[in-house]
Protein backbone atom coordinates (compact mmCIF):
# COMPACT_ATOMS: atom_id res chain seq x y z
CA UNK A 1 0.00 0.00 0.00
CA UNK A 2 2.87 2.22 0.67
CA UNK A 3 4.48 2.15 -2.76
CA UNK A 4 1.92 4.20 -4.34
CA UNK A 5 2.66 7.02 -1.92
CA UNK A 6 6.28 6.58 -1.69
CA UNK A 7 6.56 7.36 -5.46
CA UNK A 8 4.05 9.68 -5.38
CA UNK A 9 6.30 11.90 -2.07
CA UNK A 10 9.44 11.05 -3.75
CA UNK A 11 8.14 12.90 -7.09
CA UNK A 12 8.29 16.23 -5.25
CA UNK A 13 10.68 15.92 -2.25
CA UNK A 14 13.42 13.61 -0.98
CA UNK A 15 12.94 12.34 2.48
CA UNK A 16 15.39 10.72 4.37
CA UNK A 17 14.18 6.99 5.47
CA UNK A 18 13.67 8.10 8.69
CA UNK A 19 11.58 10.83 7.56
CA UNK A 20 9.39 8.14 5.68
CA UNK A 21 9.02 5.85 8.25
CA UNK A 22 7.31 8.87 10.14
CA UNK A 23 5.47 9.43 7.62
CA UNK A 24 4.14 5.61 7.30
CA UNK A 25 3.39 5.25 11.20
CA UNK A 26 1.00 8.42 10.87
CA UNK A 27 -1.09 6.77 7.76
CA UNK A 28 -3.90 4.38 8.05
CA UNK A 29 -5.46 2.07 5.54
CA UNK A 30 -9.24 2.12 4.79
CA UNK A 31 -11.67 0.61 2.16
CA UNK A 32 -14.43 2.51 1.11
CA UNK A 33 -17.71 0.83 -0.96
CA UNK A 34 -18.87 2.21 -4.58
CA UNK A 35 -22.00 4.75 -2.73
CA UNK A 36 -20.59 4.86 0.24
CA UNK A 37 -19.52 8.02 1.61
CA UNK A 38 -16.35 9.52 3.24
CA UNK A 39 -17.66 12.57 3.70
CA UNK A 40 -21.11 15.03 4.53
CA UNK A 41 -21.42 18.90 4.80
CA UNK A 42 -21.43 19.61 8.90
CA UNK A 43 -19.05 17.15 9.23
CA UNK A 44 -15.72 18.00 11.53
CA UNK A 45 -12.81 17.15 9.11
CA UNK A 46 -9.84 14.96 10.64
CA UNK A 47 -8.08 13.37 7.74
CA UNK A 48 -6.58 13.98 4.41
CA UNK A 49 -7.16 10.85 2.62
CA UNK A 50 -4.81 9.34 -0.50
CA UNK A 51 -6.01 7.45 -2.92
CA UNK A 52 -4.06 4.25 -3.66
CA UNK A 53 -6.88 2.22 -5.77
CA UNK A 54 -10.02 3.49 -6.89
CA UNK A 55 -12.33 6.73 -7.98
CA UNK A 56 -13.94 9.01 -5.72
CA UNK A 57 -15.82 12.56 -5.86
CA UNK A 58 -16.39 15.77 -4.09
CA UNK A 59 -19.25 17.89 -4.93
CA UNK A 60 -21.45 20.34 -2.93
CA UNK A 61 -25.05 20.41 -3.29
CA UNK A 62 -26.34 24.20 -3.34
CA UNK A 63 -29.64 25.71 -1.59
CA UNK A 64 -31.39 24.73 -4.97
CA UNK A 65 -30.47 21.10 -4.38
CA UNK A 66 -27.96 21.54 -7.07
CA UNK A 67 -24.97 19.18 -7.20
CA UNK A 68 -21.87 20.79 -8.39
CA UNK A 69 -18.68 18.17 -8.84
CA UNK A 70 -15.71 20.06 -7.82
CA UNK A 71 -12.82 17.17 -8.06
CA UNK A 72 -12.80 13.49 -9.07
CA UNK A 73 -9.65 11.52 -7.26
CA UNK A 74 -8.26 8.54 -8.84
CA UNK A 75 -5.36 6.57 -8.13
CA UNK A 76 -2.24 8.87 -6.64
CA UNK A 77 -4.33 12.07 -6.18
CA UNK A 78 -5.38 13.46 -2.73
CA UNK A 79 -9.07 13.83 -1.71
CA UNK A 80 -10.93 16.22 1.02
CA UNK A 81 -12.46 18.88 2.14
CA UNK A 82 -9.22 20.64 2.59
CA UNK A 83 -10.71 23.97 3.62
CA UNK A 84 -12.34 21.96 6.45
CA UNK A 85 -9.31 20.41 7.39
CA UNK A 86 -6.90 22.78 7.74
CA UNK A 87 -9.35 25.50 9.01
CA UNK A 88 -11.08 23.49 11.34
CA UNK A 89 -14.35 24.24 10.30
CA UNK A 90 -17.48 21.81 9.38
CA UNK A 91 -17.39 19.96 6.11
CA UNK A 92 -19.39 22.26 3.02
CA UNK A 93 -18.38 18.65 0.59
CA UNK A 94 -19.42 15.21 0.16
CA UNK A 95 -17.17 12.70 -0.85
CA UNK A 96 -18.58 9.50 -2.48
CA UNK A 97 -16.71 6.57 -3.54
CA UNK A 98 -17.77 6.27 -7.58
CA UNK A 99 -15.95 2.51 -7.15
CA UNK A 100 -14.48 0.74 -4.53
CA UNK A 101 -11.59 2.56 -3.35
CA UNK A 102 -8.56 2.02 -1.07
CA UNK A 103 -7.24 5.06 0.83
CA UNK A 104 -4.45 5.60 3.21
CA UNK A 105 -5.57 8.57 5.84
CA UNK A 106 -3.52 10.78 7.70
CA UNK A 107 -5.28 12.67 10.76
CA UNK A 108 -5.13 16.45 11.24
CA UNK A 109 -2.86 16.34 14.52
CA UNK A 110 -0.57 13.79 13.34
CA UNK A 111 0.13 15.32 10.30
CA UNK A 112 0.80 18.87 12.62
CA UNK A 113 3.51 16.81 14.76
CA UNK A 114 4.82 15.43 11.14
CA UNK A 115 5.35 19.08 10.21
CA UNK A 116 7.61 19.40 13.27
CA UNK A 117 9.75 16.06 12.90
CA UNK A 118 9.92 16.27 9.09
CA UNK A 119 9.69 19.34 7.92
CA UNK A 120 9.93 17.99 4.16
CA UNK A 121 6.46 17.21 4.82
CA UNK A 122 5.01 20.69 4.77
CA UNK A 123 7.68 21.09 1.84
CA UNK A 124 5.43 18.29 0.23
CA UNK A 125 2.10 19.30 0.87
CA UNK A 126 2.70 22.96 0.18
CA UNK A 127 3.88 22.06 -3.09
CA UNK A 128 0.63 19.28 -3.54
CA UNK A 129 -1.74 22.83 -2.56
CA UNK A 130 0.12 25.49 -4.41
CA UNK A 131 -0.34 22.77 -7.83
CA UNK A 132 -4.29 22.76 -6.82
CA UNK A 133 -4.62 26.44 -6.51
CA UNK A 134 -3.04 26.27 -9.87
CA UNK A 135 -5.23 23.69 -11.35
CA UNK A 136 -8.16 25.63 -9.72
CA UNK A 137 -7.21 28.61 -11.61
CA UNK A 138 -7.21 26.89 -14.90
CA UNK A 139 -10.52 25.33 -14.90
CA UNK A 140 -11.82 28.85 -13.68
CA UNK A 141 -10.37 30.38 -16.64
CA UNK A 142 -10.99 27.03 -18.50
CA UNK A 143 -14.47 27.95 -17.53
CA UNK A 144 -14.63 31.24 -18.96
CA UNK A 145 -12.71 30.74 -22.15
CA UNK A 146 -13.03 27.95 -23.56
CA UNK A 147 -16.02 25.86 -25.60
CA UNK A 148 -17.20 22.22 -24.57
CA UNK A 149 -14.58 20.33 -26.59
CA UNK A 150 -11.40 22.43 -25.66
CA UNK A 151 -12.64 21.61 -21.58
CA UNK A 152 -13.37 18.24 -22.46
CA UNK A 153 -9.98 17.51 -24.03
CA UNK A 154 -8.53 19.24 -21.09
CA UNK A 155 -10.51 17.25 -18.63
CA UNK A 156 -9.11 13.92 -20.21
CA UNK A 157 -5.26 15.10 -19.90
CA UNK A 158 -5.97 16.14 -16.63
CA UNK A 159 -7.93 12.81 -15.29
CA UNK A 160 -6.40 9.84 -18.58
CA UNK A 161 -8.59 7.00 -18.91
CA UNK A 162 -11.38 8.23 -16.54
CA UNK A 163 -14.42 8.66 -19.10
CA UNK A 164 -14.22 5.04 -18.60
CA UNK A 165 -14.73 5.11 -15.40
CA UNK A 166 -16.72 8.18 -14.31
CA UNK A 167 -20.35 8.44 -15.68
CA UNK A 168 -21.13 10.87 -18.32
CA UNK A 169 -23.23 12.80 -16.39
CA UNK A 170 -20.90 13.60 -13.79
CA UNK A 171 -18.15 14.65 -16.27
CA UNK A 172 -20.96 16.72 -17.68
CA UNK A 173 -21.21 18.37 -13.80
CA UNK A 174 -17.85 18.75 -13.13
CA UNK A 175 -17.39 20.86 -17.22
CA UNK A 176 -20.37 22.68 -16.16
CA UNK A 177 -22.63 21.48 -19.54
CA UNK A 178 -25.59 19.52 -20.01
CA UNK A 179 -25.04 15.55 -20.10
CA UNK A 180 -26.34 15.61 -23.81
CA UNK A 181 -23.80 18.43 -24.96
CA UNK A 182 -20.69 16.28 -24.04
CA UNK A 183 -22.85 13.77 -25.49
CA UNK A 184 -22.43 15.18 -28.72
CA UNK A 185 -18.97 16.39 -28.71
CA UNK A 186 -17.90 12.86 -27.61
CA UNK A 187 -19.42 11.73 -30.78
CA UNK A 188 -17.78 14.33 -32.46
CA UNK A 189 -14.56 13.62 -31.39
CA UNK A 190 -14.61 9.68 -31.76
CA UNK A 191 -15.84 10.95 -35.70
Amino acid sequence: MHQSITKHIQNHVKPTVADMQLFYAALNEISVAKGQFLLKPGTTVKHEYFVVKGCLKGYYIDEKGSRHIIQFAVENWWIGDFDAFYNQVPSRLYIEAIEDSQLLSINYDSLQNIYNEAPIFERYFRVLVTQAFISQRKRILSTLEKNTKERYIEFCTSYPNIENRVPNYDIANYLGVSPENLSRVRKQMKS
